[in-house]
């Protein structure tokens, strides 16, 4: 029989998941005064989810555990994790995946320039996607930062895109949806939160974008250095890329054998 002009079957369709709760991951160090606006912007935005906001205190020398009884005062279901010295931003960012009690993490920096009125879009994608789908990550628009900063980023975000090819154009965006469970079994080390997406697609799943809005920073100045990252970029990026290389034997599709006649 000739089936030459038979249609192709149509790919399978992923299938939605669905979170129960989200747990919103906020590293800072001294960002007390973003943090009384931006915290009940997050619960705002999730008013319509179970989640939690999780802020870990990277050592800060300011009121932020005040800001943050206060909060908790006005009803807001915020929880201070507080490093008792300062460890950077990737460390705070583990802390609290560590310490998240939801199924899904979603991270967002804590000096209020990414805005958490695209949280519950960010988590509907990565439902939607399917289990096949390891990231959410937000990429920034009408970016706020100053010349020198953006030019930094444009030329860190070239190279590790020519060195990783991560698909993804902003990796120093703060926001990003992961399920939890993934995320805690990522290889950690200093500057991973940079490197997500090369690390999800190393797990052979896949990665989604949204564009989001950047916003000016309301108080203070940023505690984490353009030249701290850069001099750490080049041996973060070598480190990522070797990872990259020794995990590339894949098994194909795990099936549980047992698990299937039960």
């Amino acid at each position: 029989m000739d089936t030459s002009s038979s249609p192709l079957p149509a790919p399978a369709r992923a299938r939605p998941r669905s979170f129960a709760t989200v747990s919103v991951v906020v590293p800072a160090k001294n960002e007390a005064a973003n943090l009384a606006v931006l915290v009940p912007e997050i619960a705002a935005a999730l008013a319509a989810r179970s989640h939690e906001i999780v802020v870990v205190d990277d050592g800060s020398t300011d009121t932020t555990a005040a800001a943050i009884e206060t909060l908790r005062a006005d009803g807001i279901n915020v929880r201070h994790i507080r490093h008792e010295r300062s460890a950077g931003q990737s460390r705070a960012v583990r802390t609290g995946v560590l310490s998240a009690r939801g199924d899904c993490v979603v991270t967002i920096d804590g000096d209020g320039q990414n805005d958490p009125a695209f949280i519950p879009a960010m988590v509907e994608r990565l439902e939607a996607a399917g289990e096949r789908c390891g990231l959410v990550a937000g990429q920034r628009t009408g970016r706020t930062d100053s010349f020198a900063k953006r030019v930094a980023s444009k030329a860190a975000n070239r190279l590790r895109t020519a060195i990783l090819a991560d698909s993804t154009r902003d990796t120093g965006c703060g926001l990003k949806a992961l399920p939890t469970e993934l995320f805690r079994r990522l290889p950690y080390f200093d500057g991973w939160h940079r490197y997500l997406p090369a690390l999800v697609l190393r797990e052979e799943l896949t990665i989604a974008h949204l564009d989001v809005k950047d916003r000016q920073r309301r108080f203070g100045q940023s505690n984490y250095g353009i030249f701290d990252r850069a001099a750490r970029g080049a041996l973060d990026l070598f480190g990522v890329w070797w990872i990259l290389r020794r995990g590339r034997r894949s098994p194909g599709q795990i099936e549980d054998v047992t698990a299937t006649k039960e």
